[in-house]
């Protein structure tokens, strides 16, 4: 088996959004629980989040953003700028060690101490951009790994893949222009689902004109969509890029049984996808892939889910 990293650390369940929210606390309780039950708990390297610096911090967010979010939770806030981005006094530090975390996780991959990783965090971070908060995120993890594989390790090629149902605008805005990473989105159509952003006509920007690629998909659709979707687009566009580090926005809401959207995955279909995608980053990037949690809110599924997904980083799953 490979050696497969899981980061999880209960501080991340000191973000609290409150009742109803359905970014809970609850989201992460049962993506451990399907771990543990599982067994998978002694077949991987357990790691504790650490604090970010914050300058690794400041490579993607502006220092007002910065600033204006952790004084919201000094002053215990309950909200930043819009409902949605609930907050609690935790919430500012509880990001700092999902970032740090990560980071953690980057060095030990590119030390060679792992093979790859899932990365089980909150807040997620997609959403976020540069000035911005939104949909639930606050600091944008996936791209705060990606610029720290840029500016401390050097990497000249990263490919990052979103398939959480609702578009990476944040990401998708903070490379947009950036060559050297590689943007992929499949999410529920932009005219049906939250931001409202994620056409096929968003390709980037500049020198990164053709290095975002966005696969957006109607309601209703599931599985065979999907994968003819990845085949047709995804696929030879990494066979081209050829990333030297894959990582991944894995949002489970694409669920059928997941009431944030009207797209209809079968769990199956999350497992077939995360093959490919390790697939890639055996042929590609020497099995280098960090998967990064976003969303998924069928409490019921996500144990499941998750539980496929490690096996598969791990190698263990039939």
């Amino acid at each position: 088996m490979r050696r497969t990293g899981f980061l999880y650390d209960e501080r991340f369940l000191l973000h609290r959004t409150g009742p109803e929210h359905p970014e809970s606390p609850e989201r992460l309780s049962a993506i451990h629980r399907g771990v543990e039950e599982a067994g998978l708990l002694s077949s991987l390297i357990l790691i504790s989040a650490i604090r970010a610096k914050q300058e690794w911090i400041e490579a993607v967010h502006s220092m007002k953003l910065i600033m204006r979010f952790e004084e919201a939770c000094l002053w215990g806030l309950d909200m930043l700028d819009h409902a949605d981005n609930r907050i609690s006094r935790e919430t500012f530090e509880t990001a700092m060690l999902a970032a740090g975390g990560i980071i953690e996780v980057v060095d030990r991959v590119m030390k060679g101490d792992l093979d790859n990783a899932f990365c089980a965090v909150r807040p997620p971070g997609h959403h976020a951009e540069v000035n911005r908060v939104m949909g639930f995120c606050f600091f944008n993890n996936i791209a705060i790994a990606a610029r720290y594989l840029q500016d401390k390790w050097r990497i000249r090629k990263i490919g990052i893949i979103d398939f959480d149902v609702h578009h990476g605008n944040g990401t998708q805005m903070i490379f947009d222009d950036d060559p050297s990473v590689f943007f992929y989105s499949i999410h529920e159509h932009p005219s049906f689902a939250y931001p409202g952003t994620g056409r096929e006509f968003e390709k980037g920007s500049g020198s990164g004109l053709g290095f975002t690629l966005n696969s957006p998909v109607l309601p209703g659709q599931g599985d065979k969509e999907y994968k003819e979707l990845l085949q047709r687009d995804l696929f030879p566009a990494f066979q081209e890029f050829k990333p030297e580090v894959i990582l991944v926005s894995a949002g489970f809401d694409a669920h059928i049984d997941d009431d944030m959207s009207d797209i209809k995955l079968s769990t199956e279909c999350f497992s077939w996808i995360m093959e490919k995608i390790v697939g890639m980053a055996d042929r590609y990037s020497h099995g280098k892939v960090i998967s990064i949690l976003e969303g998924g809110y069928a409490i019921h599924r996500l144990p499941e889910l998750s539980k496929n997904h490690i096996e598969i980083l791990l190698g263990s799953k039939a």
